[in-house]
């Protein structure tokens, strides 16, 4: 794990892109959350089918084309 500055990661962006190859780098900013920077692994990926399926369900929630859940029994709901 490396930690640096907003202003010292973006003098030396690639430096800090090639070791998060091998580390994960912490950028702490001033007045924000630190941001963290690793390499994805291809689980962290969606496939084209789970971005359409998402997308889907946001397009299906803005259309109000929802049902409601009894929490109660939540089985029921969804069969």
């Amino acid at each position: 794990m490396l930690i640096v500055t907003t202003r010292e990661f973006r003098a030396n962006q690639k430096k800090y892109f090639d070791l998060a190859e091998k580390e994960t780098v912490f950028v702490f900013r001033k007045n924000g959350k630190p941001i963290s920077i690793r390499v994805a692994n291809d689980d962290d990926i969606p496939s084209k089918e789970e971005l359409m399926s998402i997308q889907r369900g946001l397009e299906d929630v803005r259309l109000g084309k929802t049902s409601d859940v009894n929490m109660e029994d939540i089985w029921a709901s969804i069969l």
